[in-house]
């Protein structure tokens, strides 16, 4: 029998690094009998955690999806990393969810991850529930770390199952909304007794929070009325789809203690996937709404990818609109381009299970979709719309690649670009300047992780280096100076002579200017080309270091010719001559490029980064504030200083701050740093050599 939307429920697992995740979702997984074992993260033996590289590291690396089916409800759940460097997985599950189940320590309390979690679910308008974990710790406090959860989120957090601890007994789970209580063994739940003074203050927060949601329940609150379990349930349902309540539940997953009445709060509060808003654009470029409707015309999000060279490729996909069927004949929103797919599937961490349609809401998978990427939009060809996909974020770690052995040269662009396709947040790209193929991540753990894979899936073994600068040369001074070729070997000969005067160039946007001064015909017209060729051919390498110069005026005002052994290539080798022997006298120097950087931090570590700028030979151009708590500083700083500055922000800020950069301009290196990079320069054309 086919789901309804309105039985489906999309949760996304997030929040910090090691809050329980991937436990819970093993937890809730084995609870409803989806899986025949409870997986564990320290034996690399889950559902959720099924990578190679994952069950090596003992930690989610990307977005894993399974699901399972309790009291009526399909519920798929998506297990996000918690690793900053891996946060394409957060990014790619945030689309396919209407709800971000947040994990948060029962020892450990709020974390970063805890602040990003909640931050990216409100920014893409996701309810929000809380589930306390690891109660089971020593010097876990549920109530310091509510209070604290209210301090940091305010007061729609909000507690519906409250665990009794005593010293010596058993754990008592408290559900407030049924006034039942339970003790947990080997995950079976046992009646039990508690205290109503123990759970008041919780039942009266949850009283009140309910009240604020209806005027009729509000009278009966300050009436000092009981509320019935319907209008609690109805209560709560409406207010975490409204963003007025996060529910909070809690449990020991590795005992599974507490877990049933984790189920039943997915089941009756967190919203189907019909209460949602999806945004699409149609071919005008209008912002239309899709209703979640099982008998709409089919539109499914792309949310995300698997590049495999074996099994070929896997698209993730949520259906927004319709019933995607095996076989259907579809358009590529964005492009147009027609689709035809082939089976469906239902997903189990890395297994995948056939089934003939996917319904509105529901979360599937379609293999060997070639030409479709994530973030498109698969939809019938009549409704041709585009939803807007996630904006993933920005790499910020460069690291030069290369290959480890002889052969594998032509491998490499082949093997990243089916990286690319799997991860947004990777950027590749050739820096013509260098010569060098640049991998660009979201930092070192995820670099290591692209490297690792790129060797096990496509065989090739790549080692990071720091990429080189593209620095560039120019002068200061004017100089002048004669350029002879004269070649004799019998027969015609070779001769030319130019007298030429290098200068700075002053003018913005231009980096070459070529002049023709000369006068009587001491160089004839027809030579005049070969003349600025020549110079256009040296300007390639420096002076100093063989970089690039730029900022040159060069003027030619005299020469000489022979009416019979002048040639163009006798005026192309002596304007070299002439620009070598007058550079070198012209106080030449090296240019480093400078970049523009916005950072944007919490206000308590602005005093640091400006210290950290100056340290870097920058300049700070300015603070703005932005949102509450955070600068955006504005920064001028030398990429040849930026190489570490993505793991200095991390640190310093515990994860909270960001930062982007673009190239502005080349400005004159110190003196006192030109002798390295020459030294550099040297040594890179002895290695090349």
């Amino acid at each position: 029998m086919a789901l309804a939307p309105d039985k489906i429920r999309n949760i996304m697992l997030a929040g910090h690094s090691s809050s329980g995740k991937t436990t819970l979702a093993e937890a809730l997984l084995f609870t409803t009998k989806s899986t025949d074992r409870l997986g564990s993260v320290v034996d690399g033996n889950t559902v959720m955690d099924y990578d190679p590289e994952e069950i090596k590291r003992k930690t989610s690396i990307g977005a894993a999806v399974s699901y399972y089916d309790y009291a009526g409800c399909r519920v798929n759940v998506i297990d996000t990393p918690g690793l900053f460097d891996f946060a394409l997985g957060t990014y790619e599950g945030i689309m396919a969810a209407e709800t971000v189940l947040i994990t948060v320590s029962g020892h450990d309390g709020i974390a970063v991850g805890t602040e990003k979690a909640w931050k990216l679910a409100k920014e893409y308008g996701k309810s929000c529930m809380f589930y306390i974990s690891k109660l089971d710790a020593e010097h876990c406090d549920f109530d310091e770390v509510i209070k604290s959860l209210k301090e940091e989120f305010g007061a729609s957090v909000c507690p519906i199952v409250v665990p009794i601890k005593a010293e010596g007994k058993d754990t008592v789970y408290v559900d407030l909304i049924n006034q039942k209580a339970f003790t947990y063994k080997d995950g079976k739940a046992s009646p039990a007794e508690y205290s109503e003074d123990d759970v008041m203050e919780h039942e009266m927060n949850l009283k009140e929070q309910v009240a604020e949601t209806d005027d009729e329940l509000m009278e009966k609150f300050f009436a000092d009325e009981p509320f019935t379990k319907d209008e609690l349930v109805k209560g709560i349902k409406n207010a975490v789809v409204a963003g007025l309540i996060a529910p909070v539940v809690c449990g020991d997953s590795g005992d599974r203690a507490g877990l049933d009445l984790v189920l039943n709060a997915i089941n009756d509060f967190v919203p189907a996937p019909t209460t949602a808003k999806v945004v699409a654009v149609n071919k005008a470029g209008e912002e239309v709404e899709l209703k979640i409707d099982a008998n709409g015309p089919v539109a499914a999000y792309v949310f995300k990818t698997i590049a495999d060279p074996f099994v070929g490729k896997l698209s993730y996909i949520k259906v927004i609109s319709g019933t995607l069927t095996a076989d259907a004949s579809l358009v590529i929103g964005t492009t147009g381009d027609s689709v035809k797919l082939g089976k469906l599937t239902s997903i189990k961490g890395k297994r995948q299970v056939d089934v003939q349609s996917l319904c509105a809401g529901d979360i599937g998978a379609v293999s060997k979709l070639t030409d479709v990427k994530t973030g498109d939009t698969l939809c019938a060809p009549e409704l041709a719309v585009a939803i807007k996909p996630v904006v993933f974020p920005k790499a910020t770690l460069k690291m030069a690649i290369y290959t480890k052995n002889k052969g594998d040269e032509g491998k490499i662009a082949q093997a990243i670009q089916k990286m690319l396709e799997e991860d947004r947040t990777l950027q590749y790209y050739v820096n013509t300047e260098t010569s060098q193929q640049i991998l660009a991540g979201l930092g070192d753990q995820h670099l290591d992780v692209v490297s690792s894979k790129i060797k096990s899936k496509f065989g090739v073994d790549i080692g990071l280096e720091v990429p080189r600068i593209a620095y560039r040369e120019s002068i200061r001074g004017t100089a002048e100076a004669e350029g002879k070729h004269k070649k004799q070997s019998g027969g015609a000969g070779q001769f030319g002579v130019v007298n030429m005067r290098f200068e700075p160039l002053h003018e913005e946007g231009k980096d070459f200017e070529f002049v023709n001064a000369v006068v009587g015909g001491a160089v004839p017209k027809e030579f005049i080309p070969a003349v600025e060729k020549g110079l256009r051919e040296a300007l390639v390498h420096g002076v100093l270091a063989g970089y690039p110069m730029v900022g040159i005026k060069a003027t030619l005002f005299d020469g000489k010719y022979h009416p019979v052994d002048s040639k163009e290539v006798a005026f192309k080798s002596a304007a070299r001559l002439a620009y070598k022997a007058a550079c070198a006298q012209a106080k030449p120097c090296i240019l480093e490029p400078i970049d523009s950087v916005k950072i944007l931090i919490p206000n308590d570590n602005t005093g640091d980064i400006m210290g950290d700028v100056t340290k870097r030979r920058g300049r700070v151009l300015g603070m703005t504030p932005v949102g509450v708590g955070l600068q955006e500083v504005e920064a001028e700083i030398p990429e040849a200083e930026m190489q570490d500055f993505s793991t200095y922000i991390r640190s310093s800020t515990q994860g909270r701050g960001s930062y982007e950069q673009e190239f502005l301009r080349y400005e004159q290196l110190p003196g006192n740093l030109e002798q390295k990079v020459i030294d550099e320069a040297e040594k890179i054309e002895e290695d090349e050599d």
